[in-house]
């Protein structure tokens, strides 16, 4: 199967690495040739342009920064788009979007799957990411493969534009343990606790998560490396609150979360680190919430393995 890759940043050139260094067909195009000239030092092709990756591939994988970016990336394909043609956006977009522009491709005999992925970019490094689809069965069982080289846990969600809701729903949380993080451990330090005691206290109680575990260790170095910036955050709360306004739900804790992070751009930048929205409550104490013997990024330590589909519990039949 021959697959082309079309977005080489933080998320998606490490989604395509794991192709490249398990033997797939690779061809990649991105707007900076210095990251297309890395994945083909890797072993992978240089397809030239989306129409291009289109034309001459079985799959093309689309991971873009934003909906805008990715209708301008599926307009410059849809030409090419034809039966056996598969779409597979791994972006973070909007499931409204993602829907609409799906269905161009299949009005054209292609097929679309909605593919986010979720477990941050150290797992996305080492193919041990978590994967949502949405699309219909055939069409999952045939990507299925790729996706178990990507990532670790590939679970069906349904049709196009649920996996979408499913990742921003996500995305949503993690962004809330990240706030609620963030002022646990100022004021763990302003009650004069001993910030490397208060991080395990967290890490072994009911108050833990997959937040805590990785983005509370950064931010306690000090490096708030996570490879993730604050625009994004802001772009994925903002995609949540959508969700939730389309649904009819009168959400609370999402708008004060947009505000949080509006404020943090205002202040730091849209390209400042996302744990650093810890610095507000920095600058507002005058505490240093840093502690020795964290490091300065995660790296998934889990070996490389085959990835496998999530079975989705239901009830027994009668």
């Amino acid at each position: 199967m021959r697959v082309g890759f079309i977005g080489l940043g933080n998320v998606g050139g490490k989604l395509s690495g794991s192709l490249i260094r398990n033997g797939i067909d690779v061809s990649v195009h991105d707007l900076n040739p210095d990251l297309v000239a890395a994945a083909v030092a890797k072993g992978a092709k240089d397809g030239g342009s989306a129409a291009a990756l289109m034309r001459d591939c079985d799959v093309v994988i689309t991971c873009l920064p934003s909906p805008v970016i990715s209708d301008r990336v599926v307009t410059e394909m849809l030409p090419e788009v034809g039966p056996g043609k598969i779409w597979l956006e791994m972006s973070t977009t909007d499931e409204a979007e993602i829907r609409r522009l799906g269905a161009l491709v299949l009005e054209r005999g292609g097929s679309a799957v909605d593919c986010p992925v979720s477990g941050g970019c150290h797992r996305a490094d080492t193919g041990n990411i978590s994967i949502f689809a949405g699309c219909d069965r055939i069409t999952f069982e045939r990507v299925l493969p790729l996706l178990t080289i990507m990532g670790r846990r590939v679970l069906h969600t349904g049709e196009i534009g649920s996996a979408s809701v499913l990742k921003v729903i996500t995305n949503y949380l993690a962004t809330a343990n990240l706030v609620s993080c963030a002022e646990a451990l100022t004021v763990a330090k302003g009650a004069g606790m001993d910030l490397g005691v208060a991080y395990e206290a967290i890490r072994i109680s009911s108050g833990t998560s997959f937040v805590h575990e990785t983005e509370s260790q950064v931010i306690l170095n000090g490096s708030r490396d996570i490879s993730f910036t604050m625009d994004l955050v802001a772009k994925d709360i903002g995609l949540f609150q959508a969700v939730a306004d389309r649904a009819g739900v009168p959400v609370e804790v999402n708008p004060l979360l947009i505000s949080i992070f509006q404020d943090g751009i205002s202040r730091f930048g849209a390209r400042e680190l996302s744990p650093n929205i810890i610095k507000r409550l920095e600058e507002a104490t005058g505490l240093d919430i840093r502690a020795p013997g964290f490091p300065a990024e995660m790296v998934d330590d889990e070996p490389e393995e085959p990835g496998a589909e999530v079975m989705v519990r239901r009830a027994a039949a009668e």
